[in-house]
């Protein structure tokens, strides 16, 4: 069992930083200048995937996206023409460049043409007692690069449990999606997925916290150490584990415990 003491404080610090005034620093800024359906869930996948390092340059690049796309990215991804494309040709963050984003979008083509929202690219892979979502993410990488002439390039950019990672960004933008609470900043506009389902989004960060508390002790920053921090977790809210993400986050990042 986790300590009380240690639960209390995991909880504070939950209560302290899932409030609205994390969302203008945070890359969920992104989506939350939307009110489509479809506008949050395609903002918020870009936001999510250029979720590693600086998180102004973050929000910068992905505001820039945006722009690019008319500020209406489901519109852009179903109606853009060929000019409209060219003008993402030298868009480029990180790694990630106009070849992997023009797949995006022809992902997001293909999929918003068949479907209204993008849950049923993860759901349709789940099994009805799966306990996690590692179904939904090695299904959503499978269907992901699942159009013809892949670039090779792009498929580092979304991770799946098979390949042993920890699906950091993937599970951050699954509880941006999925939680549903009082607070104003998930948006909870998924509802096949459960909050229980949600596997903590694990970065080296979260993980040095979680060591530091010995609420994790597998060495590795993989898959299977975001299942066991969250088996911990679930001590604490056996329905909803992925709300301390705001606590381990914000000791690792925010206040560099």
């Amino acid at each position: 069992m986790i300590d009380e003491k240690l639960v209390a404080f995991l909880n504070e610090k939950v209560k302290k930083y899932n409030q609205p005034d994390f969302i203008s620093v945070d890359p969920i800024c992104i989506p939350h200048r939307f009110t489509k359906k479809q506008d949050i869930e395609i903002a918020g996948f870009f936001a999510a995937i250029f979720a590693w390092g600086n998180r102004t340059t973050i929000i910068n690049k992905t505001s820039e996206l945006m722009a690019l796309m008319n500020n209406a990215p489901h519109d852009f991804c179903l109606n853009h023409t060929d000019e409209d494309l060219k003008k993402l040709l030298s868009f480029k963050h990180r790694t990630f460049n106009a070849t992997d984003l023009l797949y995006f979008i022809q992902f997001f083509h293909m999929h918003y043409t068949l479907h209204s929202s993008l849950e049923t690219a993860f759901t349709q892979w789940m099994k009805k007692n799966d306990t996690n979502i590692e179904n939904a993410l090695n299904g959503f990488y499978q269907y992901f690069f699942s159009l013809p002439d892949v670039p090779s390039r792009t498929l580092k950019h979304i991770a799946c449990p098979n390949k042993k990672s920890a699906c950091k960004r993937i599970n951050m933008y699954l509880r941006w999606m999925v939680r549903k609470d009082k607070c104003g900043v998930d948006f909870g506009i998924w509802e096949k997925i459960a909050p229980s389902q949600l596997i903590i989004p694990l970065d080296v960060h979260v993980a040095r916290v979680a060591r530091h508390f010995n609420i994790l002790t597998r060495p590795q920053t993989d898959w299977q150490a975001a299942v066991d921090l969250t088996a911990q977790m679930k001590q604490l809210n056996k329905k909803d584990p992925a709300r301390y993400d705001f606590a381990l986050f914000a000791l690792g990042v925010l206040e560099k415990f």
